[in-house]
């Protein structure tokens, strides 16, 4: 009976592709396969009378807080026009050089990516704003819109980054779960904290990655600003350029040190330091005289939707995650990835090489309740670090953003992208920054200490 649990998975995968909605298709294929176990007597159902303990558990998790305070922070930063200020601000000051537009985007998405976090709102509204400025000087619609979908994704592993504060989560549980298998009964915990600062390295040298791909590219396919370059920033002298670059830079910059220096220095938790962020939100929105009783509706309703979405799925996958043990999944998972040739690089290979695969037809948030709490219990009890396997695992679901058919940040870029670009252009574009963050994935599985050395400083 313990092969169900794997034709669970199986099934699950398959409702999700015909569009059902994730928590209802997580949580209703794992009763329907809980009530044929109980029929055919290969499955507990005492299993379930954990699910309201766990319930209470997702509803008073003190770090799950911070969720809907960085959405309310990214969405205010949003609709108070903060990315339309830095993008405009930064290609009027270096549009004039040939890849500048390009090194713009790249620039423009790492700070988003530092104060918003919001994939789908840093592509869309780059998209809207750069994609028409890069097609006129002359970039090609593969390289403009693959360069847009992969920084709008760097908010997937620059904190703070939702996906990062979901890892930490789940990575807790497993980690203290790992260690109670092996007989340690005062286990270690790792916190969202120790993700945060373990994913500065790996994001910035992303982000070097991303730039010197576009200067390369950009070199030989953009136009130089002056032959196409806007009428607004032809008006402007230098220093009124440099000021405008202040104006737009300085309020942002602000708010990500302040945020992440409190994370950081530890002064405050994540969820501490999300409060502060969603306050200092509000003022820059104030101080822009962007805030209104309006605006204030649309920024919590926005959050309030997002928010309800993760909680539902968390919810989805704890009634799976049940099902799954009671058929037996996880000592059929354990038993496989401990008698892989390699031990612990194999064991690692296999995972990655799933969660890549998966992240072509699964979102990233469903891979990170369902998959991560099977496999990582295993891995960090083979003596896996789990800041380094956080990262790696960070890494490799940004990717679920990029890869065709069903990555996110193409179909956001689609949506606002003019009808001469192609969807196929769009495939074609994100080719090259996937094959990157592999690069950068190999470099951290040979070198783990890019995640792990800069932890270790602060907290030793």
């Amino acid at each position: 009976m313990e092969w169900l649990a794997l034709v669970l998975f199986a099934c699950v995968c398959a409702v999700l592709l015909l569009g059902y909605p994730v928590a209802l298709t997580l949580a209703g294929v794992s009763l329907i396969f809980a009530a044929i176990g109980s029929v055919a007597g290969g499955f507990d159902a005492s299993y379930l009378t954990a699910m309201p303990n766990r319930l209470f558990g997702i509803v008073s998790n003190e770090t799950l807080i911070a969720v809907p305070l960085f959405v309310f922070m990214g969405v205010m930063l949003e609709k108070s026009k903060v990315a339309e200020s830095l993008l405009v601000a930064m290609a009027s000051l270096l549009g004039k050089y040939r890849s500048g537009m390009a090194v713009s985007v790249v620039l423009v998405g790492m700070l988003l990516a530092a104060s918003t976090g919001i994939v789908g709102a840093t592509v869309v509204t780059m998209g809207l704003l750069s994609l028409p400025s890069m097609l006129k000087r002359g970039y090609s619609p593969a390289f403009a819109t693959g360069a847009i979908c992969a920084t709008g994704t760097l908010g997937q592993i620059i904190p703070p980054s939702i996906a990062l504060i979901l890892l930490g989560d789940v990575l807790s549980s497993a980690y203290q779960k790992a260690q109670l298998s092996m007989g340690i009964f005062s286990p270690d915990s790792v916190s969202v904290g120790d993700l945060f600062v373990g994913a500065i390295v790996p994001g910035l040298l992303l982000v070097v990655l991303y730039l010197i791909y576009v200067m390369i590219v950009g070199m030989k396919s953009g136009q130089s600003g002056n032959e196409v370059s806007d009428e607004k920033a032809e008006a402007q002298g230098q220093s009124e350029q440099s000021q405008s670059l202040l104006a737009a830079l300085i309020p942002p910059l602000m708010l990500i040190v302040v945020v992440l220096g409190a994370i950081l220095g530890g002064f405050a938790t994540p969820t501490e330091a999300a409060g502060v962020g969603a306050a200092g939100a509000i003022i820059l929105a104030a101080f822009k005289k962007q805030l209104s009783l309006a605006q204030l509706k649309v920024v919590t309703m926005d959050t309030t939707r997002m928010t309800a979405m993760v909680f539902m799925i968390l919810i989805g996958a704890s009634v799976f995650s049940l099902v799954f043990r009671g058929f037996g999944g996880e000592e059929l998972i354990h038993g496989f990835l401990t008698e892989l040739p390699g031990g612990v690089f194999g064991a690692m290979f296999v995972v990655m090489l799933v969660v890549f695969a998966l992240g072509f037809i699964l979102d990233f948030i469903e891979i990170t309740f369902v998959v991560v709490p099977i496999v990582a219990p295993v891995l960090l009890a083979m003596g896996v670090d789990p800041v380094w396997l956080g990262i790696m695992l960070a890494l490799n679901l940004q990717t679920s953003f990029l890869t065709p058919p069903f990555g996110f940040a193409l179909f956001y870029l689609r949506g606002v992208a003019p009808p001469a670009i192609l969807t196929s252009d769009i495939y074609r574009g994100v080719v090259p920054f996937i094959i990157i963050q592999i690069v950068l994935l190999i470099g951290l599985a040979i070198w783990p200490e890019l995640a792990t050395w800069l932890p270790e400083t602060l907290y030793s």
